[in-house]
C-alpha cells in the first residue's frame, strides 16, 4: 500500500519561504507523474506544480518565478520550495503520485499571514 506523506507546512509571514517534502512509501513506485495541489476553504482544488520521470515541469500561473518543484527519485521524494509567499497561498497542499494508480497524500496547512 502506497503512502504519500507530506511535512514542512506552517504558518509564515508574507514575502517568507517554507519547503513542502512528499515522501512516499510501502510499495512499487516508478511514478510517471508527481505534482502538489492545494485547495482553500470555498475553492476546489487546484494544480500547483507538476513534474515528470523525465524532469519536465510545469506550473500555474499564480506561483511561476516563486515556486520551484523538485525530486529525488531514488528516494521517492518530492519537495516544493515556496519563496515570496503571499496570503493568497493560504491553502492545504496536497501531494500527488501517479503510475497505474493515484495516490494522494493527506495534506499539510500552510498559512501565509502577518
Amino acid at each position: 500500500q502506497v503512502q504519500l506523506v507530506e511535512s514542512g507546512g506552517g504558518l509564515v509571514q508574507p514575502g517568507g519561504s517554507l519547503r513542502l517534502s512528499c515522501a512516499a512509501s510501502g510499495g512499487f513506485f516508478s511514478f510517471y507523474f508527481m505534482g502538489w495541489y492545494r485547495q482553500a476553504p470555498g475553492f476546489q482544488r487546484e494544480l500547483v506544480a507538476a513534474i515528470t520521470s523525465t524532469g519536465t515541469t510545469t506550473y500555474a500561473g499564480s506561483v511561476k518565478g516563486r515556486f520551484t518543484i523538485s525530486r529525488d527519485s531514488a528516494k521517492n521524494n518530492m519537495y516544493l520550495q515556496m519563496n515570496s509567499l503571499k496570503p493568497e497561498d493560504t491553502a492545504v497542499y496536497y501531494c500527488n503520485a501517479r503510475n497505474s494508480e493515484n495516490y494522494w497524500g493527506q495534506g499539510t496547512q500552510v498559512t501565509v499571514s502577518s
